[in-house]
């Protein structure tokens, strides 16, 4: 996602399998777009291509040209706000070999295809150290495809849940209790007749959910990732028919958002925000949102007074939540004319003190445990631990080139959540093999 948070800017619904992306895609042609900056004898402009943000990026790009001392200068430019179109418009440029992409913000789901297709220089050992030293292992893995490091991790996240406290209250439940469930969730808001914002429209924040669920059931979507298109399809599983369940339960439970099939994440966040607001499984941002939201008059300041937070709940008491987990990773484009220059430049983006600077500004959480002991972060994000922790304990989605297959089989057979049923794992695992050999399309 991403998100502001992890999931506007994430990866999914376009076939994106890396053996046949620069066949396919090769004869794009990009006329001037292709031409470098720099070559006209002062310092190389790197260019930059940044998910939406209210600016932070931007204001990145220029500390680092700055403290370049004339090495270098960094420009962004925007990506769509859409996640397909995104992830289309940098595989298009990539197949083509344009050398006018130096620098990306990538989404992790999307560093293994990428760097498998060969469009991601990689890091050597000795620039990944200060890259990944300090940085959650979680993210580091979701950087690293076969052994090598694609990606620098910038930002982290993780979705905890969200809930009105006064709810809580009526409902006689308390969040924050270690055995805290779903199933305890979804029957506190029926009770109290409030809602249960999640993301259910037909993209990658939905997967996200599904991952998520099945991860804490103790389950995995597909395993074996390294044999590529023959892994292990392990969605119909327990776990998964467990997952199912819930996603079923809570659709057609009268306390899901009455628009649940189309929401994304600020349509999910705005349920918490409504007469009905009473839970809500959201990204870090939130706090951040909702504070400047009360300051613009958009809600009242009472709602931020009455929001809790509390880890991402259990799918059964005894087995840990694995919540999701999400991002910005930034990669060098193997095609870039200034590859050295542009890995200078990935170290300063991601410095610890443009990771807390970026925290600061855009609520998106940093990658590096320590920055949220610093007392600026516990004084804008009095829930930095729980992130924190969130983190720590999170689930990656399934690291492989063909993630965009896999994820766009999965939404076309658990959308709308409605209709999710004990029977929607079994033809999922049918349909993921099919899509993955070639025997469907999506």
């Amino acid at each position: 996602m991403a998100e502001r948070s992890g999931t506007r800017t994430r990866y999914g619904g376009v076939r994106g399998r890396a053996r046949s992306l620069r066949a396919a895609l090769a004869v794009v042609l990009l006329g001037a777009g292709l031409a470098a900056c720099g070559d006209d004898g002062g310092p190389p402009e790197l260019t930059w291509y940044v998910n939406p943000d209210n600016g932070g990026q931007m204001k990145i790009a220029q500390r680092c040209s700055q403290a370049s001392g004339g090495r270098y200068t960094i420009t962004t430019s925007l990506l769509p706000s859409d996640a397909t179109a995104q992830r289309e418009q940098l595989i298009r440029r990539l197949a083509a070999k344009d050398s006018g992409i130096d620098l990306m913000s990538l989404d992790p789901v999307f560093v293994p295809e990428a760097a498998n297709a060969g469009f991601l220089r990689p890091f050597t050992p000795s620039e990944a150290a200060p890259l990944t030293q300090g940085v959650f292992p979680v993210a580091v893995q979701s950087s690293t495809w076969k052994g090598k490091l694609y990606a620098a991790p910038m930002w982290a996240n993780t979705q905890i849940l969200w809930y009105r406290k006064s709810v809580a209250r009526r409902a006689g439940i308390n969040p924050n209790d270690p055995n805290f469930t779903w199933d305890q969730m979804i029957d506190a808001a029926t009770r109290t007749n409030t809602l249960v914002g999640v993301q259910g429209n037909r993209y990658e924040g939905y997967v996200v959910w599904i991952n998520a669920l099945i991860a804490s059931a103790g389950g995995r979507m597909i395993g074996q990732t390294e044999r590529g298109s023959r892994a292990s399809i392990e969605i119909d599983s327990p776990a998964g028919r467990e997952a199912a369940r819930i996603i079923g339960k809570l659709a057609r439970s009268g306390v899901a958002s009455p628009t649940l099939a189309t929401d994304i994440e600020e349509q999910s966040r705005a349920t918490i925000n409504s007469p009905r607001g009473g839970f809500l499984l959201n990204w870090g941002y939130v706090w951040q949102a909702e504070q400047g939201d009360a300051e613009d008059g958009a809600i009242d300041q009472n709602i931020v007074n009455d929001l809790g937070w509390a880890p991402y709940p259990k799918v059964t008491p005894n087995r840990p939540a694995k919540p999701p987990f999400g991002g910005i990773e930034i990669g060098v484009s193997a095609f870039g004319r200034h590859q050295d220059v542009a890995v200078e430049a990935v170290r300063c983006i991601t410095s610890p003190a443009n990771m807390k600077q970026y925290m600061l500004d855009e609520g998106n959480v940093a990658a590096r445990p320590d920055i949220f002991d610093d007392p600026d972060i516990l004084q804008q994000f009095p829930m930095a631990p729980l992130l924190r922790d969130s983190i720590v304990a999170s689930s990656p989605r399934p690291n492989t080139p063909y993630y965009a297959d896999l994820s766009g089989a999965v939404q076309n057979r658990w959308h709308p959540p409605t209709e999710v049923n004990e029977n929607t794992p079994g033809r999922t695992s049918v349909f993921v093999r099919q899509v993955l050999r070639d025997q469907a399309l999506l």
